[in-house]
């Protein structure tokens, strides 16, 4: 009682009402519980010191008379007063709190809490009666697992096996006091991981930046090689050039030379051409025809263009090759990695035992699933904005061409009509099911690689390398796996169940009709972090809806898992 302390005297009513069913309001601590009025499951408590030892008091005679209270130690006092100890003059039923004079006005006076349900003072009871009967909850169905009253017994649950409330709260009070433990440890064991993955992360920032190090060294080397190659070509050239020059500059002096005697010859002639007397035109021609010397007209041929073309060429192939070597680089370093061995990456383990593998079966009917049942929800988050979120986030709708006025989000997918789970999926096994109408729906699981921006086929969950799926395109199933289909030639099912073993890289899709579970088809996948259901609804008006599974309700239901042809066998 001690926890309602808090509530406001507000929330009360008056005697003046009959007592009615506790059915329209309820405490704060209730709500927060969501529980049913009428049902209590193993192993949930009460919240509320009123509430803690109803039926223990009620078989020990603890409840007193509706008279007045006992005087002194014993004596029942209001749990709102909190300067002193004063006399309570009313228990509220509904609010599991007692109330001293002045702090009952409220319940009497206030049209609000007239429905709420007033008594004489009482230290201990409990509000909550059978809601087929109207009395009070003394045992405990374990086929039903709920609270039920005696008549119960004989009626709807006869036959059923039962125990005391008491026998069950010890029994499900230890099983409690052992998850307790279980939760210290798992949460010591989380803590420690997590320890272990900052230091891991510092590792891998240290290591990388330390191969960045190395890389840039190596680099810078090959940068001074690559200028050093650069000098050493350019003064080859300068020096080509100069032997070229110098060469082409002995000759044109020689024939600078020879040109001058040339032009001295032609003036010699030029004279002789004038002289009248013959013998002495025949001895000055007698002479210059003596010292003429006969020699070859100059020609020039360089070739010069295709010496440079040549030259080129040897420059444009060694530059191809070592362009062609430094591709080799990101080749050889991809080959290096796809041995599992040398991948710089961080790997997870779950702690079960070590034939788990081996030990524990697949599940082989609905039964065996639903001990994997895991509630998902759609992440609103990732929605893009022509998907209508409904229902809690438990209900998707290609509404095209209308968007919804989602607030911008780094997760939110801008092109694919796409949306992820707000779970993530690791290291363990689940199971849950889901309801499809339409056509043109992909249901898979993708992990957090996938680009919500992006506009390539690679940001859709049919597309990559990390996402697999199937889609219903109104007439059949197909798989979809890195841009891949495989057509699996099976019927139509409104309801699909989705399995995934993560420890064994398993991912199986069911089809759920009537009495029978049929085997869609089955993946053998290559998880490597943790994956997120995934969901892509490519055309208009087509909705999924996420089914609540309850073990309880589907306890009775074993459907037997069939598998229609060969083309649900597993793919990777």
């Amino acid at each position: 009682m001690a926890e309602l302390d808090t509530v406001p005297p507000e929330v009360h009513s008056t005697p003046q009402t009959p007592a009615l069913r506790n059915t329209d309001i309820k405490t704060e601590s209730h709500e927060e519980e969501g529980e049913n009025e009428n049902t209590r499951s193993c192993g949930s408590e009460p919240r509320g010191r009123l509430e803690e030892t109803v039926t223990e008091s009620k078989r020990e005679g603890r409840i007193p008379e509706q008279g007045a209270p006992s005087s002194g130690e014993n004596e029942i006092t209001c749990d709102f007063c909190l300067e002193g100890k004063v006399r309570a003059v009313k228990s509220c039923l509904t609010c599991m709190v007692n109330y001293c004079e002045d702090h009952v006005r409220p319940h009497q006076e206030n049209s609000k809490l007239y429905s709420h349900q007033l008594t004489k003072p009482v230290r201990d009871t409990d509000p909550r009666k059978c809601s087929a009967h109207q009395r009070q909850l003394t045992w405990f169905c374990c086929l039903e697992q709920q609270c039920i009253c005696e008549e119960c017994t004989q009626e709807d649950h006869r036959g059923h096996p039962t125990l005391s409330l008491e026998a069950v709260r010890r029994e499900k009070q230890a099983e409690l006091q052992q998850i307790q433990l279980d939760l210290d440890r798992k949460i010591k064991a989380t803590e420690n991981v997590i320890a272990r993955l900052q230091a891991n992360n510092k590792s891998i920032l240290v290591s990388v930046s330390e191969m960045k190090a190395v890389a840039e060294e190596q680099f810078g080397e090959l940068h001074v090689a690559v200028r050093k190659a650069q000098e050493d070509v350019l003064l080859f050239l300068e020096k080509k050039e100069q032997v070229a020059l110098s060469q082409a500059s002995g000759i044109k002096k020689h024939l600078e030379s020879k040109y001058a005697e040339l032009e001295n010859s032609r003036h010699v002639l030029e004279r002789m051409a004038n002289i009248t007397n013959n013998v002495l035109f025949l001895e000055e021609y007698c002479k210059f025809k003596k010292n003429i010397e006969d020699s070859p007209f100059p020609s020039v041929h360089t070739g010069l263009k295709e010496k440079l073309s040549g030259i080129q060429k040897v420059i444009m192939d060694c530059t191809e090759h070592l362009i062609q070597l430094l591709q080799n680089y990101k080749e050889k370093l991809e080959e290096f990695a796809k041995e599992e061995e040398y991948e710089i990456n961080t790997e997870m383990s779950a702690v079960v035992p070590h034939n788990y593998r081996t030990s524990i079966p697949e599940p082989s009917c609905r039964v065996d699933f639903l001990k994997y049942a895991y509630p998902i929800t759609f992440d609103p988050d990732t929605a893009h904005r022509y998907l209508r979120l409904q229902e809690d986030n438990h209900k998707v709708t290609n509404t095209s061409p209308w968007q919804h006025p989602y607030p911008d989000h780094p997760s939110r997918f801008e092109h694919w009509r796409q949306v992820l789970s707000k779970q993530s999926l690791y290291l363990n096994q689940y199971y849950f099911e889901l309801e499809i109408k339409g056509e043109g729906v992909y249901i898979g699981v993708t992990n957090k690689n996938i680009d919500p921006k992006g506009s390539e086929s690679n940001s859709c969950i049919s597309g990559n390398s990390f996402s697999w799926s199937i889609h219903w395109n109104g007439k059949e199933f197909s798989a979809w796996h890195s841009g891949s289909e495989t057509a699996l030639g099976v019927g139509q099912f409104q309801r699909l169940g989705i399995y995934l073993n993560y420890v064994r890289n398993i991912l199986s899709f069911y089809g759920i009709e009537f009495d029978t579970m049929v085997l869609i088809h089955r993946f053998n996948c290559d998880f490597a972090e943790p994956v997120y259901p995934a969901f892509w609804l490519s055309k208009k008006d087509s909705s999924i809806q996420i089914i609540e599974l309850s073990e309880k309700a589907e306890i009775l239901h074993s459907l037997p898992i069939v598998s229609p042809t060969s083309s649900a066998e597993a793919t990777s």
